[in-house]
């Protein structure tokens, strides 16, 4: 049997850089897009490709993917299944079929693409789902005009709305939205207005994030008072508090348990049956492939990472790839802080057929220390973080680091 390889495709341009986004993308002119593509398409060809490796989900990511034609992620996908040996020559009716979102099965693929209210129209959704396209992640991050405004989105509530309702007629069941709260002169009350109209429009998943506001970006220039004030301990001026940015995270979970979405992450609540098998796959360190700019890769312990430069890889120069061979307490320590993410935790059991020793004898300190402190149990053979240790879950998980 084949092993699981998941695909993640990096689409770098916007329409608009957001002031809170710290990612790898920028607008750009339509021809450096297609150059882009061209160039993705030959990395695809090129990536040496095992045959032991069978895909089972394919993510696409940016930046907004949603801004190429929908003709050029067809062409994607079609690249893929030739670089299987599928030929590819009919991927919109053949492999690349819609399939049920709970579906474990290897060959039937999940695949996301995530799109932004404005780059996205039924026709172009609709042509999606018909490539086979089977799950939506749409960038709302909250349904109040002016906090919107403050973000530097491109689009309204109302705008959102069209996109969300069109997404729906073109045949989409399994659809994310994405929240961000702790944003500048949010309230408690707006954050709690947002829940209410997301959840109205019943998705089956939402992945709801507090804002961080990142060093370089038009955010910092405009909080960096307000970020050190936090970091001392201090009353902000624009931003919430921390104890109010734990009500609001508080009144995530409250909102979302009650509209039959439980919290399967330390920030992605799902219908059961509809948890992004994509992401569950990099906290479960399943092998993972990354084409296009900065992407990174995971075979078989070996980690790549592509070059950032833009004019490089349009000139296809893919040589500048990063290449690191994981040491075993490099493998132990990812196997424990990504795991931890997931509410169910991380396996013992697990542990020890992976790396032949007990995890107790690796991590005995920070586990008894932890447990200690109400941050994280251990029961059935799970270790898994306390809802105290949610809240502080990056110190927790930095315990695991091993030297």
């Amino acid at each position: 049997m084949k092993k699981e390889l998941e695909v993640y495709i990096h689409i770098p341009f916007c329409a608009r850089k957001c002031a809170y986004c710290d990612f790898l993308s920028a607008p750009a002119s339509s021809d450096t897009m297609h150059q882009y593509l061209e160039a993705l398409l030959q990395e695809i060809r090129e990536f040496p490709w095992e045959e032991e490796y069978e895909v089972s989900t394919v993510f696409f990511g940016g930046g907004t993917p949603s801004i190429l034609p929908a003709e050029w992620i067809g062409r994607i996908l079609e690249t893929l299944e030739e670089r299987q040996g599928n030929g590819g020559s009919d991927y919109a009716g053949r492999v690349w079929k819609p399939v049920p979102a709970a579906s474990e099965s290897v060959s039937a693929r999940e695949i996301t693409i995530e799109c932004n209210p404005g780059t996205a129209d039924f026709e172009k959704l609709r042509a999606y789902h018909e490539m086979g396209i089977n799950r939506l992640s749409l960038g709302l991050q909250s349904a109040d005009d002016q906090e919107l405004k403050c973000l530097g989105r491109i689009h309204t509530w109302e705008e959102f709305l069209d996109t969300y309702q069109a997404a729906r007629r073109a045949g989409f069941e399994n659809i994310n939205i994405d929240l961000m709260s702790a944003l500048p002169g949010q309230t408690e009350a707006s954050w709690e207005s947002t829940l209410k109209k997301v959840l109205a429009l019943k998705p089956e998943h939402i992945s709801a994030y507090s804002l961080i506001v990142e060093e370089g970006t038009p955010f910092y220039e405009r909080y960096e008072e307000d970020v050190k004030r936090r970091e001392a301990g201090e009353a902000c001026i624009a931003l919430p508090s921390e104890e109010e940015e734990r009500r609001m995270y508080a009144l995530t979970e409250q909102y979302l348990a009650s509209a039959g979405m439980y919290r399967y992450e330390i920030s992605n609540y799902a219908k059961p049956g509809y948890e992004c098998r994509h992401n569950i796959g990099y906290w479960r360190r399943t092998d993972y492939v990354g084409f296009g700019l900065g992407a990174s890769s995971l075979l078989k312990n070996v980690r790549y990472r592509n070059p950032e430069d833009l004019s490089s890889y349009l000139k296809r120069d893919f040589s500048g790839r990063e290449k690191e061979k994981l040491t075993i307490p490099d493998q132990m320590s990812e196997f424990m802080f990504l795991g931890l993410r997931m509410t169910e935790g991380v396996s013992e059991q697990k542990y020890s057929e992976t790396f032949g020793v007990r995890m107790e004898e690796i991590y005995a300190e920070p586990l008894r220390k932890l447990i200690d402190e109400n941050l994280i149990c251990r029961k059935n053979g799970q270790v898994y973080l306390t809802d105290r240790g949610r809240d502080l879950a990056n110190p927790v998980m930095a315990e695991f680091l091993l030297d």
